[in-house]
């Protein structure tokens, strides 16, 4: 069964910190948790053959930290994965099965997730997922690939600890 793992970007600076949305990198706090992300992903056993990354600076560094311990992989980024919405999430993973049995996407709230969120809703493990899907959330689903029968597999809640 094809694995989909769904991961909300760390911890970002202020917007007024920055010189635009795009360009805002992570906070120590941000490459803290997504380190922690990377950990909990690593104990799962995870390992994707494929990332689909929001290039958004801080998508992309959030992506660096969790390589590090999933591994050096093909990575896409195409614009339309800044801010993408649930439905163009789900076609981009649907459409990503094609060619790779596993999948990380790191991205954005509020498509990301939702998308973990329906997912979770659809496997009965929605009490598993942190409420609004905070950032360096991360989820990991056994899923068909139409992503149909979804099975949680291990959700990641910076928050939590």
């Amino acid at each position: 069964m094809p694995v989909l793992i769904l991961v909300r970007h760390a911890k970002a600076v202020d917007r007024m910190d920055a010189e635009d949305d795009f360009a805002r990198g992570l906070t120590p706090r941000g490459r803290d948790d997504a380190a922690r992300a990377s950990a909990a992903l690593t104990a799962a056993g995870v390992v994707p053959a494929l990332a689909l990354v929001s290039p958004a600076q801080r998508t992309r560094q959030t992506w660096s930290i969790l390589s590090g311990a999933l591994g050096e992989i093909p990575v896409e980024s195409p614009m339309a994965l800044y801010h993408a919405s649930q439905d163009f999430l789900e076609r981009a993973a649907i459409e990503a099965f094609a060619s790779a049995s596993a999948i990380v996407m790191v991205g954005h709230n509020p498509g990301i997730g939702a998308f973990a969120h329906d997912l979770a809703w659809k496997a009965g493990a929605n009490a598993a997922l942190p409420d609004g899907y905070p950032t360096s959330a991360a989820t990991v689903f056994d899923v068909s690939a139409s992503l149909g029968e979804p099975r949680l597999i291990t959700a990641f809640n910076p928050k939590a600890d």
